[in-house]
C-alpha cells in the first residue's frame, strides 16, 4: 500500500490511528476517573490558580509543583504508552 501524505500526517493508517486513539482515550479516562480528575475541574483549578496568584502575589507559585505533579500523572503514562507503541514499529 502506498504511503500517502495523510498517512504521514497521522503517523500511520487512519484505521490504526483511530484504534490507538480509542485505546489511549479509554486508558486516560480510566486513570483520570480513578484519580477523581475531570477536565472541567482541572480547568477550574488553573483559573483558581491564576486568580490566587493575582490576589496573593507570588506566594501562590509554590503550587506550581502540585500542578507539575498533577500534569505528570497524565503526561508520563501517555508518553510511556506512546513509546511502547512506537517500539512495535521498529
Amino acid at each position: 500500500m502506498a504511503n500517502t501524505s495523510l498517512d504521514k500526517f497521522l503517523g500511520g493508517s487512519p484505521g490504526r490511528v483511530v484504534l490507538r486513539l480509542v485505546f489511549l482515550s479509554f486508558a486516560v479516562g480510566v486513570i483520570m476517573s480513578a484519580l477523581n480528575l475531570y477536565p472541567l475541574d482541572l480547568l477550574e483549578g488553573v483559573v483558581d490558580f491564576v486568580r490566587e496568584l493575582w490576589r496573593t502575589g507570588f506566594e501562590a507559585l509554590g503550587r506550581v509543583g502540585e500542578y507539575f505533579v498533577l500534569g505528570a500523572m497524565v503526561v508520563v503514562p501517555v508518553w510511556v504508552v506512546l513509546r511502547l507503541l512506537s517500539m512495535g514499529k521498529r
